[in-house]
């Protein structure tokens, strides 16, 4: 077996199981076309398209924790995660102002919505900044006490990761969900695959 750190696999599990606004939004059509719809639907776009680049960033800095998995370096290691959850957390923020801005959704209850995904959003960024802290101090001088420490990390990541997002799911439910679904910016950016398409 190669001499791979168990508690590397331990985050990179923790992460995959994330929250992370995956906006797992899938594009199901809703019907209507009428004067409110439009106004959800210009809401919809007015945030969708702040998300993207976002998502794409919470995209880069996972697969970067993920591409370090075997990294026995622990140096290294610290570095590349530190990075990551600083990109995440900046990136939460970013999306919880994008929701601000786009002010509250023209639905029932749209403004509570707004301010409790904000809310959560900000909670989000400011955890992954507290994670990126606690990489920051690690003792790398010391494997065994590194990986006790990043096993702790992990677990907490593993915390965040099930917990909240409760208003997020709120503020993709109904007409503002399916709005959202419908736009290109807050659905899942695809992930490059390795394959080309094969020129004949």
């Amino acid at each position: 077996m190669e001499g791979t750190n168990p508690v590397n696999k331990k985050l990179v599990a923790a992460l995959s199981g994330g929250a992370a606004l995956v906006v797992a939004l899938t594009g199901c059509g809703g019907n209507g076309g009428g004067e409110e719809d439009k106004k959800v639907n210009d809401w919809a776009k007015s945030v969708c398209d702040e998300v993207q680049p976002q998502l794409k960033k919470i995209q880069g800095a996972n697969a970067s924790i993920q591409g370090a998995a075997d990294e026995q370096d622990s140096k290294k290691l610290q570095e590349t995660d530190s990075k990551a959850f600083k990109q995440i957390s900046e990136s939460y923020a970013a999306l919880a102002k994008a929701v601000e801005k786009a002010g509250p959704p023209p639905v029932d209850d749209g403004k509570k919505t707004q301010q409790q995904a904000v809310k959560e959003l900000n909670a989000t960024s400011t955890a992954y900044a507290d994670l990126q802290k606690s990489v920051d101090k690690l003792d790398t001088s010391d494997k065994s006490k590194f990986a006790a420490g990043l096993n702790d990390v992990a677990d907490e990541l593993d915390r965040l990761s099930k917990s909240g997002d409760k208003a997020l799911q709120q503020l993709q439910e109904g007409k503002v969900g399916e709005a959202m679904a419908k736009q290109p910016g807050c659905q899942k950016p695809k992930t490059p695959t390795g394959g080309a398409a094969t020129q004949s």
